[in-house]
């Protein structure tokens, strides 16, 4: 994708709260239209929130345990199924279009916030 999308003011990247947490339990999400991994993840204070991602290219739900990811908490949640997605994991495509996970590259407190 080479096309920005139109500038916004910064008060409007303000509100959106971006967060650092712990993938604490997954498992396969076969009643998803697309393939799909349900993930909970420990935001600390925030506790755990849960999550559908179309991620089943590049990761299966055991191995993501434990592995640090970068989280928009406050959309509101969304039915999808018969699960309630709390919070949207971001990712990157890779050349083929499929998500690849961002995270930091070092452990951070669970909760932490982007600014």
């Amino acid at each position: 994708m080479t096309d920005i999308r139109p500038k916004i003011d910064f008060a409007d990247f303000e509100k959106i709260d971006v967060r650092v947490g712990t993938i604490v339990k997954s498992e396969a999400f076969p009643e998803a239209r697309k393939p799909a991994i349900k993930i909970w993840v420990d935001f600390g204070a925030l506790g755990i929130k849960k999550s559908s991602a179309q991620i089943t290219k590049h990761y299966v739900p055991e191995d993501l345990l434990g592995r640090q990811v970068i989280a928009v908490v406050n959309f509101p949640a969304r039915q999808i199924g018969p699960f309630m997605s709390e919070i949207l994991c971001l990712g990157v495509p890779d050349k083929d279009g499929e998500v690849v996970l961002l995270s930091p590259d070092i452990p951070v407190p669970d909760g932490g916030q982007l600014f």
